[in-house]
């Protein structure tokens, strides 16, 4: 939606940005959280002589591959579109925000050999130098996803840099990536990628043992995947909460937009749902003190609304329910995937078994979207909440983007560029799934080596 003082071009680009972003911010979890699941799994394979960790972390690689391939052309399109759809923001912050896309850009072409020689060296290396070579991937992986986060927290809230008439003269490059938003950013994101990749994996498997496949290997896969979700899900809600107050303390704006004030004061309520309609919040349920006590553990604790917010740079009420509404649903997923958790905590500690019920594999067949969408909505909260900011305090959004061109051509592009590797990526997977499910379920020892026993490719 636009404003009578917008340039044209700010909705498409607005809407290719966020696209891209919410297509590219999906794969991540994969190149942080799913590359370590599948290093636990050859882990315990050579420890323990397990032949289904083996099969599991050898097809995991192969997944993992897949994944990182199609991560390379999002994410090369995105590094485009910054320049192309916002050259007032590169051309003028460029020395400073393009920091931490330099070092991102080492550590993906570190990822890219780590996964090249892991892969190949499956039936090349011998078990435990094979394992250490695949140790760099997740590593890269999250340094490189830590960049990310780096840049759009430096966005949040901007320094490291000096300005003289309108133009960056010095950077500190240290203060620039390790901004003030980093660290709680940084964490958050941190958890949400092994949140996301563990019940994501599961779930794959909990469809299969809905289907009847109760073998070791789908239990196998199943566990190592969930286990590692259910352990971090409490972390992330404590993190969550930890970040609130940070947001209230940093980004105060963003803080009213997530908590729905928009008149500075005490006593100021929970709101669950509900909208800013011509300043006011209606059709939400309010709990009395409870906003004031989350954020300063104080029902007396004031929290600035969004009329202490200058008129000419107030986000419009359309965003302001974007992100309020996102952030509810962020928290309620937040909790169901908790419950979830809680509940095969529950059975495991008292039989160390499976919960019995049909309805726990169920609800971890969806738990993998649910934790997607649960991504997907903290991201908004942290791009939609900065607006009409796109360097908060220091340049509008509208001031950075392109004037030339027509940008919904080019996002026209974009979607059938999207859609393809994205179609490759669905198709390329079923394949290799298939194919696995035709396979024989036999007993191996080993894929290492040319005299060891090799698992099914």
């Amino acid at each position: 939606m636009l404003t009578g003082g917008d340039p044209i071009q700010l909705l498409p680009a607005r809407e290719q940005m966020a696209f891209t972003l919410g297509f590219h911010i999906i794969l991540v979890p994969f190149g942080i959280a799913f590359t370590f699941l599948m290093l636990v799994a050859n882990y315990r394979g050579i420890r323990h002589g397990d032949a289904d960790a083996l099969r599991l972390a050898r097809r995991w690689s192969k997944v993992a591959a897949v994944l990182f391939a199609v991560g390379a052309v999002s994410g090369t399109v995105l590094s485009f579109e910054l320049g192309l759809l916002w050259p007032g923001l590169m051309g003028r912050y460029g020395a400073a925000y393009g920091i931490p896309f330099a070092v991102e850009g080492i550590f993906f072409f570190l990822e890219a050999i780590f996964v090249s020689i892991y892969i190949y060296g499956w039936r090349r290396m011998r078990p435990w130098p094979h394992f250490w070579a695949g140790v760099p991937v997740p590593v890269a992986g999250l340094f490189g996803a830590m960049s990310v986060v780096a840049a759009n927290g430096w966005m949040n809230l901007p320094g490291g840099f000096t300005l003289r008439d309108g133009r960056v003269v010095s950077v500190d490059p240290l203060a620039v990536y390790f901004n003030r938003a980093f660290w709680y950013e940084a964490l958050h994101m941190f958890l949400a990628a092994y949140i996301v990749a563990g019940f994501t994996v599961a779930g794959v498997y909990a469809v299969g043992m809905l289907k009847g496949r109760r073998d070791a290997y789908h239990r196998r896969g199943f566990l190592i995947a969930f286990t590692t979700a259910a352990v971090v899900t409490p972390a992330q809600i404590f993190v969550g909460d930890v970040v609130s107050r940070e947001v209230f303390h940093a980004e105060p704006a963003k803080f009213a937009a997530i908590e729905l004030v928009p008149h500075t004061g005490t006593h100021v309520p929970e709101k669950i749902g509900g909208v800013l309609v011509d300043g006011r919040v209606r059709y939400g349920l309010e709990i009395p003190d409870v906003g004031s006590v989350l954020a300063g553990l104080d029902p007396a604790t004031r929290i600035r609304g969004l009329d202490a917010v200058p008129a000419r740079v107030r986000p419009p009420a359309h965003l302001v329910n974007m992100v309020h509404l996102s952030f509810d649903v962020m928290v309620l997923t937040g909790f169901a995937l908790l419950a979830l958790a809680a509940w095969f905590g529950i059975a495991w500690w008292r039989r160390r078994d499976l919960p019995r019920s049909r309805w726990f594999l169920r609800a971890t067949a969806l738990a993998g979207v649910t934790s997607v969408v649960s991504l997907e909505c903290g991201w908004i909260v942290t791009e939609v909440g900065r607006q009409p900011w796109i360097v908060v305090g220091h340049l509008l959004t509208r001031d950075a983007v392109t004037t030339s061109g027509n940008m919904w051509l080019f996002f026209a592009a974009v979607l059938v560029i999207y859609a393809a590797i994205g179609t490759g990526a669905v198709l390329a997977i079923r394949a290799m799934r298939r194919r696995w499910a035709s396979e024989p379920d036999e007993t191996v020892t080993t894929p290492y080596g040319p005299r060891g026993q090799e698992v099914p490719s």
